[in-house]
C-alpha cells in the first residue's frame, strides 16, 4: 500500500526544494494537500512522480487534460506570490488539485472550469476535503468569470500560447495574471501586472507545460 504522506515529503524534499522553491508558505500548502485525492484512482500510486499526470483522454473536439507536474507548478504558485487577502481566479482548474494549493494561500478562490464532468467531481471532491473558500464554476476558460471580478490574482493551469484580453480586463488595479506563456521548451512563466490602464510584463524561467484549451494563438496565413 502507497504511504502518500511519506511520498508526499519526498515530492516537496527532492522536487521542490532542489528548484529553488523556497516559500515556507508555498511549500506547505504543497505537503499539506493530498495530490493523490484528485486523481482516478488507477493514478494514485503515481500522484507524486516528477511529471504531468493526464487525467482525461482526448475525444474528438475536446483536448486531454493534465494535472500539473509539481516542480513548475509550485514555482509559478511562488512567483505569484500570494496574500490572504487576495481573491484568485484559477483558469482551468480541472480536478481540482491547484485550486486546493491556493485555497490555502489566497483569501478566495474561483476555480473556472469549461468540462462539467471534471468541474462537478472537483466541486465534489474540494467539499469533502474541507476546502471551503473555494467555488467552482463553469464556462469558456480564454473569456474568465466576469461576474466575480476584479482579482487580485489570475492563475492559469497551463500554457497559453497568448493571453486573451478578455483575462486582463478582470484585473484588479494593482492586480496580476501569472500564466507560462510561448510555445514548447520555449515557453516562459509569466507575470503580466495591471496599473491603471496600461499592463507590464516580465518573464522569468522557461517551462514546458501542456497548453490550456482554447489558448492555442490562431493560425496565421501567409501569402
Amino acid at each position: 500500500m502507497t504511504d502518500y504522506e511519506a511520498a508526499r515529503v519526498h515530492m516537496v524534499d527532492s522536487q521542490l526544494r532542489t528548484t529553488d522553491v523556497t516559500s515556507h508558505t508555498v511549500l506547505s500548502a504543497f505537503l499539506t494537500v493530498p495530490r493523490e485525492a484528485f486523481l482516478p484512482d488507477a493514478l494514485k500510486p503515481f500522484a507524486y512522480v516528477d511529471e504531468d499526470m493526464p487525467i482525461t483522454q482526448a475525444v474528438p473536439g475536446t483536448e486531454p487534460r493534465y494535472i500539473m507536474e509539481p516542480s513548475p507548478l509550485a514555482k509559478l504558485i511562488q512567483l505569484a506570490d500570494i496574500r490572504k487577502t487576495d481573491v484568485v481566479l484559477e483558469v482551468g482548474s480541472a480536478e481540482g488539485y491547484v485550486a486546493a494549493v491556493l485555497s490555502l494561500l489566497a483569501g478566495s478562490v474561483v476555480a473556472l472550469e469549461s468540462d462539467e464532468v471534471l468541474a462537478a467531481s472537483s466541486a465534489q471532491t474540494l467539499s469533502a476535503l474541507g476546502y471551503d473558500n473555494v467555488a467552482v464554476v463553469t464556462g469558456v476558460l480564454p473569456q474568465g468569470y466576469p461576474s466575480e471580478a476584479p482579482y487580485d490574482l489570475i492563475f492559469l493551469n497551463g500554457a497559453a500560447e497568448e493571453v486573451p484580453e478578455a483575462l486582463l480586463s478582470q484585473l484588479r488595479d494593482g492586480g496580476r495574471l501569472v500564466a507560462v506563456t510561448g510555445n514548447g521548451h520555449a515557453a516562459r512563466a509569466t507575470v503580466i501586472s495591471r496599473e491603471g490602464t496600461h499592463y507590464s510584463t516580465v518573464r522569468y524561467f522557461n517551462a514546458a507545460i501542456k497548453v490550456l484549451p482554447g489558448f492555442r494563438k490562431a493560425a496565421e496565413f501567409v501569402f
